[in-house]
């Protein structure tokens, strides 16, 4: 269902209210660079810090701006299932294609716990769902046989993963269990070469908010079994895959697009806030050596 590389949007910021203008115009480029779907409200789309009807209304002019072009995939995690539910709910009304869903952080569910929580939703919103795991952030893990058997009870609504464990070894877990139909996507792209060898679709992505064109062709390339020119360009974009976190994200991530198109500035929320002057070196040096500055 999702494949290529799926950039996890910036939320740019003028003087704290969303800019809504500059949303739009960077869901245009995007998808005119070769993005393959879209992520408002991720993590690197600071939703620990938007209000819910911001959420909302960001769902709202991903989709309306994609026109269709390319799928939305919104950002509808919580640690309260009913907020999640909301969320879910919201995103279906507006025409999302699907939504990612956050293992609930800081309270730290069981597997028991993880299970009822994705079942209770998938249940009652017929919207297809990509899970997410990033237990470096939620500290909650969503272990391989929690995915086997989410999947396995809701085959039209569990669809996939966004993976940011770190444990390969599950890629072979889940494809030997679900096989090729669930969308396995990486959520590191310093990792994305290795993840796409072992049976990955794609990736939800940092960087391609900086380099669209670029991680685009690295997955079509990787995708396609090209690896000597997935290599080639894996080389370009590794270190600024690295400089994107040498600081808080996305405050790095918001200073490269400030340097690379101009028009999304650095704002951020707090509690984070611009990254450090060593972190913008790092960057500059990445910037320069994928070419892009």
């Amino acid at each position: 269902m999702f494949s290529g590389s799926i950039p996890a949007l910036v939320t740019p910021f003028v003087d704290g209210a969303i800019d809504e203008a500059a949303f739009r115009r960077l869901i245009d480029w995007q998808i005119e660079e070769g993005s393959s779907a879209l992520v408002p409200c991720g993590t690197t789309g600071e939703a620990p810090t938007l209000s819910n009807d911001e959420q909302h209304r960001l769902f709202a002019i991903t989709v309306e701006q994609a026109k269709g072009r390319v799928p939305v995939i919104a950002g509808c995690g919580s640690n309260d299932t009913q907020t999640a539910l909301w969320h879910m709910q919201e995103a279906k009304a507006v025409g999302a294609d699907a939504a990612l869903m956050v293992a609930p952080y800081y309270n730290r569910p069981s597997q028991a716990g993880l299970l009822a929580h994705f079942s209770y939703l998938a249940e009652r919103v017929a919207l297809p769902i990509v899970l997410y795991n990033v237990p470096g952030r939620t500290v909650t893990d969503i272990k391989p046989e929690t995915v086997i058997e989410l999947a396995r009870r809701f085959p039209d609504r569990i669809v996939g993963i966004k993976d940011a464990s770190g444990d390969m070894t599950r890629l072979t877990a889940h494809r030997m269990a679900l096989g090729e139909g669930f969308d396995q996507i990486c959520g590191n792209d310093d990792m994305a070469l290795h993840y796409n060898a072992g049976g990955g679709t794609g990736c939800i992505s940092v960087t391609a908010n900086v380099a669209p064109r670029l991680c685009a062709e690295f997955q079509a390339a990787s995708l396609a079994g090209d690896m000597d020119r997935a290599h080639e360009i894996n080389q370009r974009l590794f270190p600024l895959h690295q400089a994107l976190f040498t600081d808080a994200s996305p405050g790095p991530v918001k200073y490269a697009l400030a340097k690379v198109l101009g028009w999304i500035g650095e704002e951020v929320r707090l509690p984070l806030v611009p990254c450090s002057a060593e972190s913008r070196r790092a960057v500059d040096t990445a910037l320069a050596h994928a070419g892009l500055a």
